[in-house]
């Protein structure tokens, strides 16, 4: 399997970025449709307050979601996404991978990782071409909690927003 370079894993996070960008101007889910903001339909620059509400409203799908096991937020949340993508890629990351890309410390980055990895979202593997690296995947529930997320968002975007009465 093939890993990231850090200047690929830039390039990763600002492709979700512009993904999560455009998600953002779609509908919704009739579970969460109350809960966003109907500004992405009718205005083609939204307002700031209506982004940040949309964004606070994904935080807590995300948070719902995902349960108290481990805050999906930040840098916790950056390498979920690496992970996802490394996973989908076929490639791996390596701990200082996933550290680098989420812009922490090699040593916050470890506790991260083992957060995610105690939800069982996760786990660590020695890597065989070279013993003192540590490779992260996402075990088969993690990756299955990932993909569910992201059809929940993107059954919410395309669903269309309800208007609070």
């Amino acid at each position: 399997m093939q890993q990231f370079s850090n200047q690929e894993i830039a390039e990763i996070r600002s492709r979700i970025d512009q993904i999560h960008d455009m998600l953002a101007k779609g509908g919704g889910d009739e579970a969460v449709r109350s809960a966003i903001p109907a500004f992405a339909l009718d205005e083609p620059q939204p307002r700031l307050i209506d982004q940040l509400s949309l964004s606070i409203q994904l935080r807590r799908m995300r948070k719902s979601h995902f349960g108290a096991a481990v805050q999906m937020t930040g840098a916790t949340w950056d390498m979920m996404l690496d992970l996802m993508l490394a996973n989908a890629n076929g490639r791996t990351l390596s701990a200082s991978d996933l550290a680098t890309g989420a812009g922490v410390p090699l040593s916050s980055g470890l506790r991260m990782i083992a957060a995610i990895e105690a939800a069982g979202f996760a786990k660590r593997s020695i890597d065989e071409r070279d013993r003192r690296r540590t490779i992260v995947r996402l075990t088969e529930a993690g990756a299955e909690k990932m993909a569910s997320y992201f059809e929940k968002i993107g059954t919410t975007m395309r669903g269309g927003y309800s208007r609070a009465a």
